[in-house]
């Protein structure tokens, strides 16, 4: 039978990593799921509300908790075996729709976290450490065929890496037969090429990007330059114009780095790393010399990124330096 159990302020119902067959329902209290952001490595958190459910994808799927749930307040809830629970969603058409709802939030938090990290556009994380949770992801998400790209391609362009033990042991898991890579095609066997679901400008951007991981800044400029030449993919385009933008920062052509931002800013004026490109405009002022400037932007990325974000950490951090 279901029990009814309360938990105290501060206190755990699950810690990420358990293996715990158990579904939840929040009858009152504040429960906070907190999960690590997949490229930048912030702990981010979802609110349960009341008559919401969770837990349920680790439980019926018996794999290790993917979050922590942390109690806000005292809090009383509802705990189901998977049977239970599957019980009682069968009898219950309002509980089955409930469910979808929150597995539909779910993916689309899943869909946030990747399309932030093929972003690659926030430097906490390093390309090399981007294109190596590329390959992670992609085997979690059982796509096997990108995942062994992405990972073949970490092995490429570094070899003797922080992760190219592990990249290796993970190609070989995913080729042993657990997880299938090739597909039949309807005109006879042969097999797909790994990762060739993503599109030449796809492949083309992480050729850059590991290129800007090399600091071969000319390099990476020159291929970031092709992609929004050839105008084929928004998405990419404007990805790149952004990594364009940091390609002349690191050259140090302040002036054309601070011309090329404010250039995007007007163009793609809702672009996802608008505050990151305001934040290399301030510092190239700062590195051309021109302080009020470069405070003036610092202030504005302070003022626009979200409390103790990434961003907002360095924006703080350059505008104390400049104002000792």
């Amino acid at each position: 039978m279901p029990k009814a159990v309360n938990y105290k302020s501060n206190s755990i119902v699950y810690f990420k990593g358990d293996i715990n067959e158990k579904i939840y329902i929040l009858n009152n209290g504040r429960v906070s799921l907190n999960y690590n952001d997949i490229e930048t490595g912030q702990e981010m958190h979802d609110l349960i509300k009341t008559g919401e459910f969770f837990g349920v994808k680790s439980a019926m799927g018996k794999y290790p908790r993917e979050e922590t749930a942390v109690v806000l307040q005292d809090s009383s809830m509802i705990a189901f075996s998977v049977a239970e629970f599957e019980q009682i969603v069968l009898q219950n058409t309002r509980i089955m729709i409930k469910m979808l709802k929150v597995f539909s939030n779910q993916l689309r938090r899943i869909h946030k976290q990747v399309r932030s990290l093929l972003r690659s556009g926030n430097d906490v994380t390093d390309p090399e450490t981007g294109l190596f949770n590329i390959g992670e992801y992609y085997l979690k998400a059982r796509k096997q065929k990108q995942a062994i790209y992405a990972l073949r391609r970490y092995l490429t362009y570094y070899p003797s890496g922080k992760y190219a033990s592990e990249a290796s042991g993970l190609i070989e898991s995913a080729e042993g037969g657990t997880m299938p890579v090739s597909n039949i095609s309807s005109q006879g066997t042969t097999s797909r090429t790994p990762g060739s679901d993503l599109s030449d400008t796809a492949k083309s951007y992480y050729n850059a990007v590991s290129l800007f991981s090399q600091e071969k800044f000319k390099e990476a400029l020159s291929g970031f330059k092709n992609i929004v030449e050839a105008g084929i993919d928004g998405e990419y385009e404007a990805k790149a114009n952004y990594e364009i933008g940091r390609c002349f920062y690191n050259l140090q052509n302040y002036n054309v780095c601070i011309k090329h931002f404010t250039s995007l800013i007007q163009k793609y004026p809702k672009h996802p790393d608008l505050i990151d490109a305001l934040y290399y405009v301030g510092k190239s002022h700062e590195g051309s010399g021109n302080v009020d400037k470069a405070k003036g932007f610092f202030k504005k990325v302070i003022s626009m990124a979200r409390a103790e974000s990434p961003i907002m950490r360095k924006a703080k951090k350059a505008l104390k330096g400049l104002e000792v």
